[in-house]
């Protein structure tokens, strides 16, 4: 299929209160009125972006999982966001990509945040994980991954779609609204970024900013400041053919990230 229909949700989170959140995502999420592929959530879209993991870490399984699965149920869609998870003892930032029958794939946080002591919380992914949705091969990210090009890059063209869930303050947003751009000309590839709005516990403040831009850098949505709920669609089509049309990617050095 060569059109994949996509909806983000540009949240308000509230702080630390997954119940609220849990109930507050499924009030607006109710409003989805066409047939979606994908529903994209922020980056701890249960919490907001707490280094209180102690009290808010979920087994896997657990009452955010659940209610994933639910909704993947409700829209027959996958939905996909991140979420505090203890594991054999850790913490991890874990993306969930989670289909409708109830099956699910994980991605831990690469790069955990120093500047806002994650690393010092969370443990760090070591792999990266892709998925296929609809004939799209699709590489989830989540936030400060955005920053690091070498393992975002799209080695041999190994995806169509690139996801990034973030937790993105507004004092940094010039960053997020240079690096999506740049992430998506040079991979050669779709690019979603879904952020949060409004201010957190800590009284950071966050724009949003979401967006999708197409493999040409051009603008598919775009949204700051508001909470926002959008469905647009993309094309394989018109991957393909930027992609014959300049076939950089073949050009692009061969590498390979020891650990």
């Amino acid at each position: 299929m060569s059109i994949l229909k996509i909806t983000t949700f540009q949240a308000y989170l509230f702080w630390e209160n997954i119940d609220k959140n849990l109930q507050n995502l499924s009030l607006r999420l109710s409003s989805i009125r066409e047939k979606t592929d994908l529903i994209v959530l922020p980056e701890m879209f249960s919490t907001g972006f707490s280094m209180n993991a102690a009290s808010l870490a979920e087994e896997m399984g657990g009452k955010t999982m659940q209610w994933m699965h639910s909704q993947a149920e409700r829209f027959e869609s996958v939905i996909t966001g991140s979420l505090i998870i203890k594991e054999d003892g850790k913490y991890y930032n874990r993306l969930i990509w989670m289909r409708p029958d109830g099956s699910y794939e994980k991605y831990d946080k690469r790069h955990l945040f120093g500047l806002g002591k994650e690393d010092s919380v969370y443990e760090a992914g070591k792999d990266k994980l892709f998925v296929e949705l609809n004939g799209w091969r699709i590489c989830p990210a989540i936030c400060y991954d955005l920053r690091f090009p070498v393992w975002l890059r799209n080695k041999g063209g190994e995806y169509d779609l690139l996801l990034v869930v973030a937790n993105w303050p507004e004092r940094r947003s010039a960053h997020w609204r240079a690096l999506i751009p740049a992430r998506a000309v040079e991979n050669q590839a779709f690019v979603v970024g879904v952020n949060r709005v409004g201010h957190d516990g800590n009284e950071i403040y966050h724009s949003g900013d979401s967006m999708c831009i197409d493999p040409n850098g051009k603008t598919v949505y775009y949204k700051p400041n508001d909470e926002d709920l959008y469905t647009f669609s993309i094309s394989k089509d018109e991957l393909v053919k930027v992609r014959r049309a300049y076939p950089f990617l073949r050009d692009a050095d061969d590498f390979e990230i020891l650990n």
